[in-house]
């Protein structure tokens, strides 16, 4: 841990609590934690994967499989039972999040103590979880055998079932293989997933292929198999499942015709970046109307419709259940463009709003003529932030103080239901306002100014009004309560009960909220301002700085100001130690797998490595290159010679010793 002990007198921990003798019933009291965990863990996945976000359940199924994993080992016949809800919880979530597309590792279940066979050199059987069958043995031959011709009597797979698959599953599962499930071939539909075998022959109520059609899980996205398809599929399956093509390893659309979908494509197309020479920008001009007219369906939706997700530039050019909706080089011919004229079935935008003038049609269209390429930092950089930043770009810093001063008293409303005076202070960096006494505002709006110093020095750039490219701003409250109750109304979340201050930044609004009463010390305020101003300098050089970094800058720069203990030193390393052998690798920490507590553990350690004397003018020049407006991936690999990812899994080598 070498690496480590550089870095952890900058750096501040949190408690631990260990392991306790055994209690009655067989059940440790580290076990019954555990177990009291692994339930906690598997119903915040279930809460999360209801709301649409699939990462963080897949996040706290990880952490349900980690508990079940600790609770298990020399687990008794009482432990097992305790667990095993639990556990059938998991299986289930496990396969569900596959197949949205979420990485997570092999999850098998474990049999119950008392009934395991004596050891032997092949693996025992799991117990199956309800519904679901054991997995299949690794095998490349698919479980049923094909047969020549059509099955007698049967329903053909090439004529019948293989078109159904394409034209409902296509997108995830032929296309591409969301999930690790691919249905590309007979023989990978066969194979089915890592969790198992997705069909057995004559068997319709252990498929689970049929399972997740009759539940609703599949298809996503607005996508739907009628009664009659499922029907067939269920012939198919009770009449063996067989094949009556020639080669189970063709792709499954050999032949297969496609539904009729207007203009649209079945294949997305490649990513093409702009040249310079186009009349028309993605990110100014094509990201703010689409941002504007599809919110809600299709932007920043519950459930896309149609599968049609264009929350990213990515998830616009892969298209929905139809097939892509953008043709580069023939934007008459896509169906974007069809869709907006009413050419091709209902038109957009749907829900009662207003259809889009022509000449914003015409833009879109001579988007697609030009190429449908992306003036944008990253295909993957929400379309929302996009069209912000490239405002931005282009506005002076009077105008963006303009408006995030407009976007403060928006906020403000929100919060301040009662009416209570609101005080502002206006300083050559900051527009300060809120429901705190005038003489608290002040003194925050002082000590904010004095902070700018040490900011500064981790964050060079121009001087006041346009070192944030605009006045930030920051929000005084007097009561924690309000403080709370602003981030439930603004930003439709709940923070920590020991937080009392953060920072947010979206492309255009900067602030730092804050909590702040008369009866607080200047040293109190400081303590509270330093590290979420640090972060919004950071996050604000360029357009994708990721929020581990502008994060882990600001809480490493603040802790290195006041300092840690031996004790507090001790704790941390033990804290980052337990996050870094969560990481595996650089993927599962930049692709945001992993918990929020340690991925904050992380990425305060890697800013701290990146402001000591070995990295630090590399740091600095990737700020600078940022500011010149390169995207973060670019300017990153520019000043460390290396991608982010290559020094990620060197720093996490290093940091282990």
């Amino acid at each position: 841990m070498r690496g480590l002990i550089l870095v952890l007198g900058m750096l501040i921990g949190a408690s631990f609590v260990g392991d306790r003798p055994a209690t009655a019933a067989g059940i440790s009291l580290g076990q019954r934690k555990a177990i009291q965990s692994a339930n906690a863990a598997v119903q915040q996945a279930g809460s999360r994967f209801a709301a649409g976000d699939y990462d963080a359940a897949g996040v706290h199924i990880r952490e349900a499989m980690g508990h079940v994993k600790t609770a298990a080992k020399d687990a008794s016949p009482e432990v097992y039972d305790a667990l095993l809800p639990s556990i059938q919880r998991i299986s289930k979530a496990h396969t569900m999040l596959q197949f949205e597309g979420i990485s997570l590792p092999p999850f098998r279940i474990p049999p119950r103590p008392e009934a395991a066979p004596p050891a032997a050199a092949s693996e025992p059987a799991a117990k199956p979880a309800p519904a679901m069958k054991p997995a299949a043995p690794a095998t490349t031959t698919p479980p049923a055998a094909p047969a020549t011709g059509s099955p007698d009597g049967g329903i053909s797979f090439t004529s019948s079932v293989a078109p159904i698959l394409a034209n409902r599953c296509g997108n995830c599962h032929v296309r591409g293989s969301k999930g690790g499930f691919s249905l590309a071939t007979f023989a990978e539909l066969m194979k089915g997933p890592a969790e198992g075998v997705v069909i057995f022959a004559g068997d319709t109520v252990g498929s689970r292929l049929i399972e997740t059609i009759e539940t609703g899980d599949m298809p996503r996205g607005g996508g739907k198999v009628t009664a009659e398809e499922l029907n067939t599929l269920k012939q198919w399956i009770m009449a063996g499942a067989k094949f009556d093509g020639a080669d189970p390893s063709a792709p499954i659309t050999s032949g297969t015709p496609t539904p009729a979908t207007g203009a649209a494509s079945m294949v997305a197309p490649e990513l093409r970046m702009a040249t310079g020479k186009e009349t028309v920008s993605f990110a100014k001009d094509i990201a703010p109307l689409l941002v504007e007219n599809c919110k809600g369906c299709h932007i920043g939706a519950m459930q896309a419709r149609g599968g049609l997700r264009m929350d990213t530039f990515a998830q616009l050019l892969r298209g929905g259940d139809s097939g892509a909706i953008v043709q580069p080089g023939k934007g008459a011919d896509s169906l974007l463009v069809q869709k907006l004229r009413g050419m091709v079935g209902a038109r957009m935008p749907a829900g009662g709003r207003p259809a889009l003038p022509e000449a914003s049609i015409q833009l879109i269209s001579t988007w697609i003529d030009e190429g449908a390429t992306l003036d944008g930092a990253s295909d993957r950089q929400p379309l929302s932030v996009m069209s912000q930043l490239a405002w931005v770009a282009s506005a002076t810093a009077q105008e963006v103080s303009e408006r995030r001063k407009a976007m403060a008293a928006d906020h403000m409303k929100l919060v301040n239901a009662s009416g209570a005076p609101v005080s502002e202070k206006v300083t050559d960096h900051f527009y300060v306002l809120g429901t705190a006494s005038q003489p608290t505002l002040d003194l925050v709006a002082k000590l904010a100014e004095e902070q700018m110093k040490t900011v500064q020095s981790v964050t060079k750039g121009s001087a006041g009004e346009a070192f944030f490219h605009g006045r930030a701003t920051l929000l005084v409250f007097p009561r924690r309560y309000d403080y709370s109750e602003f981030a439930k109304m603004v930003e439709s979340r709940s923070i920590p009960s020991d937080w009392d201050s953060h920072w947010q930044f979206d492309g255009i609004d900067a602030y730092a909220a804050i909590v702040a009463t008369d009866r607080d010390e200047e040293e109190q305020i400081t303590s509270r301002l330093l590290s979420p101003l640090t972060s919004l300098a950071v996050s604000t050089r360029g357009g994708d700085v990721p929020r581990w970094l502008a994060e882990g800058v600001g809480v490493a720069t603040a802790a290195r100001k006041r300092g840690a203990d031996r004790a507090q030193r001790q704790q941390m390393e033990y804290e980052i130690s337990q996050a870094i052998a969560a990481m595996d690798n650089s993927k599962k920490f930049l692709d945001g797998k992993l918990t929020p507590e340690q991925s904050d553990r992380i990425g305060a350690a890697i800013a701290a490595s990146l402001l000591d004397r070995t990295h630090r003018r590399n740091f600095d020049r990737c700020l600078r290159l940022l500011d010149q407006g390169k995207s973060f991936d670019q300017a990153f690999s520019e000043s460390f010679g290396v991608t982010k990812e290559a020094f990620v899994d060197a720093w996490a080598k290093w940091a282990k010793g």
